[in-house]
């Protein structure tokens, strides 16, 4: 077991990928199958949540990480990459590492 540091922060990870109508389920499931079978498994992998774009050009994976060091150790991780590259195929992606600055909840309870 590893000990944390300090200077180790939770980042999130945003994908937008922009593809054709026509593969957008294609490219849900092969980000799913990725998820499933290779990047659940990564030390530092803490949730991650797939979305679709309703005009089917679009679709965002966001994932946390216990750090950019953590993520950065699955991107050398071999067995993800043949879905990267199904991926790369038919979508192309914009990638993006934040880290959070501020939540927000509702101020008052959802009545439904």
């Amino acid at each position: 077991m590893t000990a944390s540091t300090h200077d180790e922060k939770r980042v999130t990870l945003i994908n937008v990928f922009t593809v054709e109508p026509g593969n957008q389920q294609r490219l849900v499931d092969l980000l799913g199958e990725a998820t499933e079978h290779s990047v659940r498994q990564a030390a530092g992998f803490i949730s991650a949540r797939l979305q679709r774009s309703l005009d089917g050009t679009k679709v965002t994976m966001v994932s946390e990480w216990r750090s950019a060091a953590d993520y950065e150790a699955l991107r050398a991780d071999p067995a993800p990459l043949p879905y990267l590259q199904q991926a790369l195929a038919i979508a192309k992606f914009e990638p993006g590492m934040y880290e959070v600055v501020r939540t927000f909840t509702p101020t008052t309870p959802d009545p439904a």
